[in-house]
């Protein structure tokens, strides 16, 4: 645990620039500018003196820690820090003594901040609750994951949930010019050259990331070319400190999902180039090319169905290709499968008619199999009338027996697949209403 009563410490070179140059101040903080423009909730309750608790809920690098800081600060209030990762309840409840002893004493409040709070199972996260209901602490929390899965109901019902954004361009660029020309906490006492164009470069390495946009500044500064006490920082010192950057994916965590869930929103709504976007995001960010085969496939039958049969077929030539070739060169099939399927007419009527099933056969219990549909292959079960009065397809005319019940005896009639008027389901639907008009009419003799 550690305990700041104020907010930052003077320069010192041994820290890393991102500490260093950490926001004092509201006018030093860039990016969230929906959560601290002028109407927003939590600037009014900062100005009016109204603290509460809180979970930031973001990115890495967009300003939890940094925002927690300064709300201890504004509000004039000791700030505690946790992290979760290494605290367990016995931290939490020196936490929490200490922070009544100083209320006691002094009538001064805390916050007490814990990062990556999603890392506290739910006994721990249990022991905040008394203490944020009668005030004794102001809870602040940082996660990058969900707060609705992550943290139990009896937390979220105490706190209020700020959603913190990757920080845009801009903001990454005034952050990295403050850092060149901060003479105190900064580089600015340093003689850099680092032209606009490889600023930009670096910018779009650090992918909204302000942390890491900082500490890839710091690697290059320390590559950098010397001339004397000149540094050029050039593409080529570029591409060494960022050659392992990559883009923020975060597998398993809600930037994977939600990325995962654009392709397939992407294909369903048959936008081709949208659904190669995030296809390319996600091979870039590092996601495993096989999950993103094993989706597709899966696309196939749940959004085009019997529209195109085809969509299957190459789903599975996409994976198996990817299984052979691995990557770079089996991506591209699974690429081709993409486009396919988002260009594809679109049907999920077997995939409804399945849900459709599945509740029926829940909801009716166990139904005998009628006699005439029971197999029969010893003279017993002849006997006992299995498989008695069945009339075989084949022998009829058609190839269809006209007004025989396959359902349960007990059962009315179901119809759970209505094929769309779309790609190969108009002539299954035509062929539908062909048979069932011929069972209608030789059952109604």
């Amino acid at each position: 645990m550690s305990t700041q009563p104020g907010l930052f410490s003077a320069d010192d070179a041994t820290r890393p620039l991102a500490d260093r140059l950490r926001p004092a101040n509201l006018d030093e903080f860039f990016g969230q500018s929906h959560l601290l423009s002028a109407e927003s909730s939590l600037r009014q309750a900062l100005e009016n003196d109204r603290l509460h608790s809180m979970v930031f809920w973001g990115p890495p690098g967009t300003g939890k820690t940094t925002l927690a800081r300064m709300i201890a600060a504004h509000s004039d209030a000791q700030f505690m820090s946790l992290s979760a990762v290494l605290s367990g309840v016995k931290d939490i409840r020196e936490s929490v003594a200490d922070a009544k002893a100083l209320l006691e004493s002094s009538g001064q409040r805390s916050v007490l901040f814990v990062d990556e709070v999603h890392r506290f199972n739910k006994s721990q996260q249990d022991a905040f609750l008394p203490h944020i209901e009668d005030g004794t602490i102001y809870f602040v929390g940082a996660t990058t994951e969900n707060p609705s899965f992550e943290l139990n109901n009896a937390l979220l019902s105490r706190v209020r949930v700020y959603v913190l954004k990757p920080l845009a361009s801009e903001d990454l660029k005034n952050i990295i010019d403050r850092a060149l020309q901060d003479k105190e906490r900064g580089l600015g006492k340093l003689d850099i050259t680092f032209s606009n164009e490889h600023r930009q470069a670096l910018v779009e390495t650090a992918d909204g990331d302000a942390r890491r946009a900082l500490v890839l500044l710091d690697l290059a500064v320390d590559c950098a070319h010397r001339d004397g006490d000149k540094l050029l920082i050039d593409e080529a010192v570029l591409k060494e400190v960022t050659r392992d950057s990559f883009r923020q994916f975060d597998k398993g965590g809600d930037q994977f999902y939600d990325q995962i869930s654009a392709l397939h929103k992407s294909i369903r709504g048959s936008d081709p180039d949208a659904a190669l976007y995030w296809f390319c995001r996600m091979i870039d960010g590092g996601c495993d090319p096989t999950y993103i085969a094993r989706r597709v496939l899966r696309f196939a039958s749940e959004d085009i169905g019997n529209a195109d049969p085809r969509a299957a077929q190459l789903g599975l030539y996409a994976w198996d290709t990817y299984s052979r070739l691995g990557s770079p060169e089996g991506e591209l099939a699974i690429a081709h499968a993409i486009v396919f399927m988002a260009c594809a007419p679109k049907s999920n009527a077997v995939y409804t008619a399945y849900k459709e099933a599945m509740n029926f056969v829940r909801s009716t219990g166990t139904e005998a199999v009628p006699d005439h549909l029971k197999n029969a292959p010893t003279s017993l079960m002849k006997d006992l009338g299995h498989g008695k009065g069945y009339r075989y397809a084949h022998d009829e005319e058609g190839g269809f027996a006209a007004g025989v019940k396959y359902f349960p005896d007990t059962l009315p009639e179901q119809e759970f697949y209505s094929p769309v008027e779309r790609g190969l389901e108009i002539r299954i639907a035509e062929r539908l209403r062909e048979l069932r008009a011929l069972n209608r009419d030789k059952l109604s003799r």
